[in-house]
């Protein structure tokens, strides 16, 4: 196998693989070669040849015999449920190990890639494996001299195009599924933090997975995500990550009409009601936008506050962020709040603040670049921005919010609604009638009620418009990765 020492800034060293997975070996990529940076220091990891095209052909090759020929096509549901939970426990023991690893690609900070990431990895894929033997049709009576039954079945190569913001996480989202429904899997991981899902590989062959079920292509998107939406032999591609990019990826997956998930952008509106828990409010609308840097699809960007209590919640918000954002390193002690993935993303956040003040809003915390090694971007709050203007707009994917008034319920729901994205939306009210009310109101795939950010693996996840094509996570997950098939049966010869 191809690997490299690895020692971590925690102290721990480890063996790093380094080529690519492809039926259960690792072997040298023979694409453009790119760099993992530590986005924390601003310093290289490693080098990485990424996967051609014609290692994409290997690939989905290999994966398309898997499923054929090999012996996870003839698995029944009980097996591929023990080898499901098998990988789950795998992926437990080495819990430390993988949140450290996101830790280090990704600059979070580890207690928060503990906690969240792998505990959800770990719940993610013990959920599916549970799943995989109860994945059943039904009968349908028709008449009496005839029988239709239904079957689900699994839909072959599923190309899977994961982002940087939660590496791991978002593996176990999409591999998980694919695999308890009968599928194999062709995965990218992000270029910028590709290393947890390269270890990954390792885990695959420990629990003992048939060769081409699970193949893991680091690589260039323009090279290797391209070649995966295009391939002819790919039967299912699940993207996560920018609108701009989902839409070209569903230019391509049309030459062949291939199913496809998308879970897009997203710029989610939070609604504070005059007769919210102030206290409780804040705290979630901090969560809402500086978890993970600001790093999240479904960071709740735009904050509407009613106007009696506009005021006393900007100046309760602002001391409260200034108070919990602590900035810094992702094993250092006591840190909540990282640097950006990349310094493309932090030059972009950083654009986005500058055009916000042309534009006329106020920055009354943060709005810069800190001035040390690696990718730190200011927790800033901007007020006075104009509905239309671009920081209102636009993602900016940073830890960046704007906080503006509304004055009745229709006029929150109006600038809630006014984007062309619809992933998430939180509310605050202590009225039980107006939050549902307003809930059914708002054009989102989900809405929280007196919380921000909330995410369980039984609960569908995906949104409205731009937002995306599909669900993730829950039993909804399990119709992504299946298609049904009617039997008629003539019972009168």
């Amino acid at each position: 196998m191809s690997s490299t020492k690895i020692l971590l800034p925690n102290g721990t060293e480890y063996e790093q693989p380094i080529g690519l997975f492809i039926n259960n070996e690792y072997i040298g990529g023979t694409g453009d070669s790119f760099e993992v940076i530590d986005p924390s220091i601003d310093k290289p990891i490693l080098s990485l040849k990424g996967a051609s095209t014609a290692d994409v052909d290997t690939a989905v090759s290999a994966a398309r015999k898997a499923f054929d020929e090999g012996p996870w096509s003839e698995i029944n549901p009980k097996e591929c449920s023990k080898q499901l939970f098998k990988l789950a426990a795998i992926i437990d023991q080495n819990r430390s190990l993988i949140a450290a690893i996101d830790a280090y690609d990704l600059g979070k900070p580890y207690e928060a890639a503990l906690a969240g990431d792998l505990d959800e990895s770990v719940n993610v894929f013990e959920y599916y494996a549970g799943w995989a033997d109860k994945i059943d049709g039904k009968s349908i009576e028709t008449s009496v001299e005839k029988l239709c039954y239904t079957v689900q079945e699994p839909l072959g190569v599923c190309a899977q195009i994961i982002p940087w913001n939660f590496p791991f996480m978002m593996l176990a989202w999409k591999v998980a599924p694919a695999l308890a429904c009968g599928n194999v899997v062709v995965l990218k991981p992000a270029e910028q933090t590709p290393l947890s899902a390269m270890f990954f590989g390792k885990l695959v062959q420990e629990a003992g997975f048939p060769p081409g079920v699970v193949n893991i292509l680091p690589g260039i998107g323009s090279v290797t995500g391209k070649a995966l939406a295009e391939h002819h032999d790919v039967d299912k591609i699940a993207f996560t990550g920018s609108t701009a990019t989902g839409r070209s990826i569903m230019r391509s997956a049309a030459s062949n009409l291939k199913n496809i998930t998308l879970e897009c952008g997203g710029k989610s509106p939070l609604i504070v009601f005059e007769d919210a828990e102030l206290e409780n409010a804040v705290h979630w609308a901090h969560v809402g936008i500086m978890d993970n840097s600001g790093q999240v699809c479904t960071s709740t960007s735009r904050i509407y506050v009613q106007e009696r209590i506009y005021d006393s919640f900007v100046k309760a918000f602002t001391a409260y962020t200034e108070r919990n954002a602590h900035i810094g390193g992702p094993f250092e002690e006591g840190v909540t709040h990282g640097p950006q993935v990349s310094r493309v993303q932090s030059d972009k956040v950083v654009a986005y603040m500058e055009q916000a003040t042309r534009d006329g809003a106020k920055a009354i915390i943060g709005g810069h670049r800190l001035d040390r090694d690696g990718y730190f971007i200011e927790p800033t709050v901007f007020v006075n921005a104009d509905e239309k203007s671009t920081i209102v707009k636009e993602e900016v994917f940073g830890p960046v919010v704007t906080i503006s008034s509304f004055n009745t319920d229709a006029d929150a729901i109006a600038k809630a609604n006014d984007s062309p994205y619809g992933l998430a939306a939180a509310l605050f009210t202590e009225k039980v009638s107006r939050a549902h009310r307003v809930a059914r109101r708002l054009k989102a795939g989900m809405v929280w009620i007196n919380s921000s950010g909330d995410s369980h693996y039984g609960i569908p996840f995906g949104g409205y418009k731009s937002s995306g094509i599909g669900r993730e996570l829950g039993s909804y997950a399990l119709d992504a990765y299946t298609q049904t098939k009617a039997v008629h049966v003539n019972l009168a010869m």
